[in-house]
């Protein structure tokens, strides 16, 4: 789904602090692409109808949840998505001074860019390329909910003590982060991806939510593979935690763009207490240019980017009070490249990750347990 509003402001400009919340918030709400906005509607209404009008033995898979309730995740994960993205971008533009980059960073010099850093040619890619993210992720959901049983998992009568529960939804998204840095990682060092795939997320240099998922449109599906795809075939987690982990992991991905501080990043706030946690303004130095550093994707994922030793702080301590333990201990990490750098070594693990999913499908009868 596009992000970026496509008018003047907001987009070239900063409207500024003066206008409240709920302005911002009208404004920014319904700004996606109108085209991508009916196919996706339009897709989401006949995949409903199919589950209405077809016999439930032909359209609803074994072992997940029927494709009626697989209509709905994928809508209210849609709409959280502009919701929490609308409400981030609202918070950016009324509170200037939780911005992570100081207001004067963004006074972009010397061309006519976006607030984030892109051209009209580039802006112009990304659509483009965002209409493809939403068309192959689409695909691929169906082909997952067709193809593995089990993947969406179905709602249970009898389900595992919370704890055990808990314990398992943690080690799902340690799991999920770790292919994710992996890739990400790779992406950067292994020449031909950076060149044609990842350095259009780039060329956001002062990300907002909006960027999330502004990438090559197969950047988004690698990540998906690697990340959200592999855990769940790798480590399943039941119903409620599925619904849980992908909203909370939507949110996570916004606020890690958000270009902001503080108690509105809620999914990050949440994790601060976990070892080596990073927040928001750790990925942000990522995008300002210190691509070498920085390649977590969640939170509690910050844990591989101390064993890699690739963690910096960044510009944590100019919100001390939200600064992480590690940050106030000014622990840095500088990782200097070697063997281990080499192309078939960065994918090693990312190829680990994809080869074990498979042999536990293939073990299993291509089914998700």
């Amino acid at each position: 789904m596009c992000m970026a509003p496509p008018s003047y402001e907001y987009t070239f400009e900063d409207p500024g602090p003066s206008l409240g919340f709920r302005v911002h918030f009208s404004s920014l709400l319904l700004s996606a692409d109108p085209f991508l906005t009916c196919t996706e509607l339009l897709l989401l209404v006949l995949t409903y109808a199919a589950s209405m009008v077809l016999p439930a033995e032909m359209v609803n898979s074994p072992g997940s949840m029927s494709l009626g309730e697989l209509v709905l995740f994928l809508f209210t994960t849609s709409l959280f998505r502009r919701l929490y993205n609308t409400c981030l971008e609202a918070v950016y533009f009324t509170m200037p001074s939780n911005r992570t980059q100081p207001p004067k960073e963004h006074a972009l010099k010397g061309k006519r860019a976006d607030l984030c850093g892109r051209d009209q040619s580039q802006l112009d890619t990304l659509v483009w390329h965002d209409r493809m993210t939403y068309l192959s992720q689409f695909a691929l959901t169906i082909s997952l909910y067709c193809f593995l049983p089990g993947f969406f998992p179905a709602a249970k009568e009898q389900v595992a003590p919370f704890p055990e529960r808990a314990l398992r939804l943690l080690g799902h998204h340690y799991l999920l982060s770790f292919g994710m840095f992996n890739l990400h990682r790779a992406c950067h060092l292994v020449p031909f991806l950076w060149r044609h795939v990842h350095c259009i997320h780039h060329w956001a240099t002062h990300p907002l939510s909006r960027n999330t998922y502004q990438d090559h449109w197969f950047d988004n599906f690698g990540n998906a593979i690697v990340g959200e795809v592999a855990a769940q075939i790798l480590l399943p987690i039941d119903n409620s935690s599925f619904w849980f982990s992908r909203l909370f992991r939507i949110a996570e991905s916004l606020e890690k763009h958000a270009g902001v501080m503080g108690y509105s990043n809620i999914a990050h706030s949440m994790q601060r207490c976990f070892p080596f946690a990073q927040m928001p303004h750790h990925h942000d130095w990522h995008h300002e240019g210190h691509k070498s550093c920085n390649f977590t994707f969640s939170s509690i994922g910050g844990i591989w980017d101390v064993l890699y030793g690739t963690r910096k702080a960044g510009r944590a301590m100019r919100f001390p009070e939200h600064s992480t333990r590690r940050d106030q201990l000014k622990e840095e990490f500088n990782h200097k490249r070697g063997m281990f750098d080499q192309p078939l070594v960065l994918l090693a693990p990312v190829i680990g990750v994809i080869a074990a999913a498979a042999l536990k499908l293939h073990a299993n009868g291509y089914i998700v347990a």
